[in-house]
């Protein structure tokens, strides 16, 4: 994959200003695009977009590959006509710092069922086409997501393991009987996914339009209470039941002693293999379609990951099993060329992990906020950086914001951080940005926070945790009080903005036509 020397930023759509609770894919979000473009910078990275559980966690969903429907503007609904000013009115909320999901979500919900209904009943013929195109195209995941999360609401989102016998066996004769009596809810969930990805895809153009990239996430391991669990067990590791037998994990590493025990079930690689890797060959082929590159979360997870019996309270007791390695990835490239990947290559990375990235030349990530814990020979330094091939960051979700990471961190790194970057720390975040820039990483992506000099206050994630994640948002006037000029000196500063690189080539290329 090659890239171009590039600056951008992560945000999440629902840290997106809005007037409902949660950030969505309407004006708030194309305002940050054209913030973007305004900056000069030429990537936006954001965490997965799939439907979420428990937690409100992206990396916890209910599908591998649909679109989280709580992201569709209510504001487009109104532009399109499905809802009118007046009813979207009942559920503004003034602008905050943090999600308030509860109250978005039965909001929203009772919206979407307004919507939709006048969708299926006024539909243009243009529109009943498009729709049943869609619903043809995604027919592997679709028809077992809807259903599923019809099932799942109504048995109040419990695990679909607790279900009645026939609904979580999928005995045949169970599922046409609900399959009939939900089938105004089935029909929701379609509908939703339409609509949802019609946004998406807009919001991406547009941001494409403007020289912008969009880079995705995908987890590794999907959520035991997903549909993708549900309909495909044959490819998980859980039991006739549907109970989980063996989860994933880490073991203990920088962000916990007990290590994470994340819970999602293992894969059953032999079988995977023996059907030529559909599952993940239809998830890829989405991916690509929906994102102009994707960072695959714990990368080191397909060489080998870390396996813990389902019945353990933490990740400590767990071992090393090998993975699919680079089986997989060749299935992949052969079927759909080339591949767009960023590898998330953090924790414990052996030289087959290194091998697998090096082997199909993803790039890794470098993270700045890891650099100060030891010494000068630390891989985090800039100048250790072997490649330019690979994304540095200041942090990501899963870190503090730099000051907050600053502020928190033992004088000993503080002291290692000021002496190699020439710093005061009066601006410790902007700092850490000139030198992740200065870098010969190709890319240099920064959380939204670390540009608007937030502190640990506006943190993300608290890895290890399941409470208080994934709220943080910000206002307008947030966004209007970032210094674009110094993001702008920045990039030019270090060779970051692609359309002059681009540009710079066209001329050395027309004048060398000239001399001939």
């Amino acid at each position: 994959m090659e890239l171009m020397r590039s600056t951008g930023t992560i945000v999440h759509p629902t840290s997106f200003p809005s007037d409902y609770g949660i950030g969505d894919l309407g004006p708030g979000a194309q305002r940050f695009i054209d913030f973007l473009s305004s900056s000069n910078q030429s990537v936006w990275q954001l965490l997965p977009l799939g439907p979420t559980g428990y937690g409100d966690s992206p990396y916890a969903s209910y599908s591998a590959f649909a679109g989280n429907h709580y992201l569709i503007s209510p504001d487009i609904l109104v532009e399109k006509g499905l809802v009118t000013s007046k009813e979207v009115e009942k559920g503004k909320l003034p602008q905050s710092t943090r999600t308030e999901y509860n109250k978005a979500y039965a909001f929203k919900y009772e919206l979407f069922l307004k919507a939709a209904d006048r969708f299926y009943k006024d539909a243009t013929e243009d529109d009943k086409k498009n729709f049943e195109a869609f619903v043809e195209e995604n027919s592997y995941w679709l028809d077992d997501y809807a259903f599923f999360m019809a099932l799942l609401y109504k048995h109040e989102k419990q695990p679909w393991n607790t279900w009645e016998k026939g609904l979580a066996t999928r005995d045949k004769t169970t599922l046409k009987k609900y399959r009939k009596k939900l089938q105004k809810e089935i029909n929701l969930h379609y509908w939703l996914q339409f609509e949802f990805y019609n946004q998406w895809m807009a919001l991406k153009a547009y941001a494409n339009e403007q020289d912008i990239s969009v880079v995705g996430d995908i987890p590794i391991f999907v959520d035991h209470n997903s549909a993708d669990v549900w309909a495909h067990p044959e490819y998980f590791e859980v039991d006739e039941a549907g109970n989980r037998q063996l989860v994933s994990g880490v073991p203990p590493d920088y962000f916990s002693e007990t290590g994470q025990l994340w819970g999602n079930p293992q894969y059953k690689w032999k079988r995977l293999e023996k059907d030529g890797y559909a599952w993940w060959l239809e998830r890829f082929r989405q991916m690509f379609h929906l994102f102009d590159y994707i960072r695959v979360d714990h990368f080191r997870g397909f060489d080998a990951y870390w396996e813990v019996k389902a019945t353990e309270k933490t990740a400590i007791k767990g071992r090393w099993v090998k993975g699919p390695g680079p089986k997989l990835f060749h299935k992949i490239k052969e079927e759909l060329g080339d591949l767009p990947i960023i590898a998330e290559d953090l924790g414990v990375i052996t030289e087959s992990v290194v091998a697998l990235r090096d082997g199909f030349g993803f790039p890794g990530m470098k993270i700045l906020q890891f650099a100060f814990s030891d010494n000068s020979a630390n891989s985090f330094l800039p100048h250790n950086y072997t490649t330019n091939h690979c994304i540095v960051y200041t942090g990501t979700h899963d870190n503090d914001t730099t000051i907050g990471w600053y502020k928190s961190a033992p004088e000993v790194e503080q002291h290692r951080c000021r002496e190699y970057l020439q710093s005061s720390g009066d601006e410790i975040n902007w700092d850490m940005i000139r030198a992740a820039m200065m870098s010969v990483a190709k890319y240099a992506i920064f959380p939204l926070q670390d540009l608007m000099n937030l502190d640990a206050e506006h943190r993300m994630n608290f890895p290890g945790t399941t409470e208080n994640n994934w709220q943080w948002r910000y206002t307008d006037e947030m966004l209007a009080q970032v210094d674009q000029n110094r993001i702008r000196h920045l990039i030019e500063l270090t060779n970051r903005d692609p359309r002059v690189q681009n540009a710079d080539a066209n001329i050395t290329e027309i004048e060398a036509e000239e001399a001939d």
